[in-house]
């Protein structure tokens, strides 16, 4: 299904630390909700062009909803330094109080990949989402050890040969939460999907379309 979007629109949002830099991509008609989505760890190259980041905003817009990349505090022209996970959480929530002004009344929708899975899930549990979708937690890298369970829908993807996060300790952490997450383990998938992103976006398009 191809949707049709509004040119993708630079942005400079108001972050605890300065300016973010963001790219919204607007649907022409009106979606249910819209979609932050946050990239991998600063210090490793993570930015809001990754591809998995790309292909996460992309499924969501082909279910009709909006979305809102950006770079976290200190990557590209955004402001500020590395925080751990601390400031980079109060980026996020800066940009989903944006997207609350742009659309308001819809509901928040939060996806994040590697170190930026780490971020959404944090800031779903601070703010609260009506989804979050975690490719590829770190759990095994970040502590994950006070983080629950969101009360929303909540999907984990997670492939099976990732070479830099343990596919079993996220397995075992995901079947510790209550309630767990809809887990989806892609056989023969590293971690950064390298060769797999249309299976990647197939999967999660049919996940977000099936509610």
């Amino acid at each position: 299904m191809t949707v049709e979007t509004a040119a993708p629109e630079r942005l400079s949002i108001d972050g605890p630390a300065g300016p973010l830099e963001a790219i919204a991509e607007d649907l022409k008609l009106p979606g249910d909700g819209y979609a932050v989505i946050c990239h991998p760890h600063p210090l490793h190259g993570g930015t809001m062009d990754n591809k998995v980041v790309f292909t996460l905003a992309r499924a969501f817009r082909e279910n009709r909803i909006p979305t809102l990349r950006f770079n976290f505090r200190g990557v590209g022209s955004s402001a500020g330094t590395f925080d751990h996970g601390n400031g980079e959480t109060a980026d996020a929530g800066a940009v989903a109080s944006y997207g609350a002004l742009r659309w308001p009344g819809r509901p928040l929708l939060l996806a994040g990949f590697s170190f930026g899975a780490f971020v959404a899930l944090r800031l779903a549990l601070e703010r609260g989402a009506s989804r979050l979708i975690t490719v590829a937690p770190p759990v095994d890298r970040m502590d994950f050890s006070a983080l629950a369970a969101p009360n929303c829908p909540w999907l984990l993807v997670q492939g099976d040969k990732d070479e830099v996060v343990d596919p079993r300790r996220v397995c075992a952490w995901a079947r510790s939460c209550t309630p767990q997450p809809t887990l989806l383990i892609m056989p023969g998938v590293g971690h950064f999907f390298h060769g797999h992103l249309p299976l990647l976006r197939d999967a999660l398009v049919d996940a977000i379309r099936g509610g």
